[in-house]
C-alpha cells in the first residue's frame, strides 16, 4: 500500500492493455473480490499524457487531470482492500510506464498480449464503431495509417503491437518480479485459471469463487456517414436529433427513454462483423512475425507456433 505525495491511495496494481484482449473483462472480474477496490471510472488515462487525446485536451468528461483527482478515484476503498486501475492505453504509452514508477514504484504490473492479426482487426472493428477510424475496410485502413493527413498523423495500427518494445518499458522501470504478462489465447482457453493466477500475484486470497464475464464483443459498423448521423440523433444534437428528444421525453420515462434511443442506436448502426479476409489475416501475420518473434523471446515461450506465425517468420 503506497500513499501519494499529497495524501491518498496510489493504485497497488494496474491493468495496463491492451485494449480489445479482455482488460475489461478481467477489470470486471477482479473489482468484484471481496480484498479488491477498482474504482467505477475505468481507463482513467491519468499517466499515458503522451497520448493524443491527452495532448489536445479531448479527454473524456470526469477523466482526472491532477494526482489529487487521481487519489480521489481510491479514496472509498477499505484498509484492508488493495487497490487498482485499468487503463489500457498505458502499455502503447511511451512515458506511462516511468510515471507510474515515479510515484508507485512498488505497483504491480498486468499486461495482456493478443495475437497482432486478430487484435488488429478486432481493433479496427472498436474505433470504426465510437467513430475514430472512418475507413470501414480493414485493408485500407492498414494501407492508409502511414499517411498524413490534413497535417496530422492517422492511427498507426502497428504501433500498437510493438509488444516486445512496450513490455520492455515496464522491465525497465519495475523489478520484473511485479509484472506479470498474460497471453489473451490462456485466458480465453482458461478464463478462471488466468484469473487465480492474477489474484496469486495480487497476493489476494485465490479461492474466492470466480465469475467468468465477456466484455466489449466485436460488431460489425454499417457506414462511418451513418454512423455519425445517428449519433448525433440519439444524443440529441441538432434540429431532427433535439426534435426527437422533445418527442421521446413527452411519452416515456427517463429510464425507458435511455433503453430505447440505445437499441435505436445500435440495431441502426451495428450488426455481424465482416467475415474475416484470409489473406489479408496472412498479410498481417507476414508483416507482424518479427513482433511475435520479439515477444516470444522476451517472455521465453514459443508464440511463433501457438499463434501459427511460424511458416510466415522463415
Amino acid at each position: 500500500m503506497s500513499d501519494s505525495p499529497t495524501g491518498g491511495r496510489l493504485p497497488d496494481f494496474l491493468i495496463v492493455g491492451h485494449h480489445k484482449s479482455g482488460t475489461t473483462a478481467l477489470y470486471e472480474m477482479l473489482r468484484r473480490h471481496p480484498q479488491i477496490f477498482m474504482p467505477e471510472l475505468k481507463e482513467p488515462q491519468y499517466f499515458a499524457t503522451d497520448m493524443p487525446a491527452r495532448l489536445a485536451g479531448e479527454t473524456r468528461p470526469g477523466l482526472p487531470t491532477t494526482l489529487e483527482q487521481y487519489v480521489a478515484l481510491f479514496a472509498p476503498a477499505g484498509p484492508d482492500q488493495i487497490v487498482g486501475e485499468a487503463s489500457p492505453q498505458y502499455l502503447r504509452s511511451e512515458t506511462a510506464a516511468g510515471e507510474i514508477a515515479a510515484v508507485a514504484p512498488g505497483a504491480k504490473i498486468i499486461a495482456i498480449f493478443r495475437e497482432p492479426a486478430s487484435f488488429v482487426r478486432s481493433l479496427h472493428l472498436q474505433l470504426a464503431q465510437s467513430g475514430t477510424e472512418t475507413e470501414l475496410d480493414l485493408r485500407r485502413a492498414v494501407e492508409n495509417e502511414r499517411v498524413e493527413r490534413a497535417g496530422r498523423t492517422r492511427l498507426r495500427y502497428s504501433d500498437h503491437v510493438r509488444y516486445a518494445e512496450q513490455l520492455q518499458r515496464y522491465e525497465d522501470a519495475f523489478p520484473r518480479e511485479q509484472i506479470l504478462a498474460l497471453i489473451y489465447d490462456d485466458y480465453r482457453a482458461d478464463n478462471e485459471a488466468t484469473v487465480r493466477k492474477v489474484l496469486a500475484f495480487l497476493g489476494v486470497d485465490e479461492a474466492v469463487p470466480v465469475q467468468a464475464i465477456q466484455s466489449n464483443p466485436t460488431v460489425g459498423t454499417r457506414a462511418s456517414g451513418l454512423n455519425r448521423a445517428v449519433k448525433a440523433v440519439t444524443a440529441g444534437e441538432g434540429r431532427a436529433g433535439k426534435a426527437l428528444n422533445r418527442t421521446i421525453k413527452s411519452v416515456l420515462p427517463q429510464s425507458a427513454r435511455r433503453r430505447a434511443l440505445r437499441t435505436t442506436h445500435d440495431r441502426l448502426l451495428y450488426g455481424e462483423p465482416p467475415p474475416v479476409d484470409e489473406q489479408l489475416m496472412a498479410e498481417l501475420r507476414e508483416r507482424y512475425a518479427g513482433e511475435v518473434d520479439a515477444l516470444g523471446r522476451h517472455i521465453d515461450r514459443d508464440l511463433l507456433d501457438l499463434w501459427g506465425y511460424a511458416p510466415a517468420a522463415r
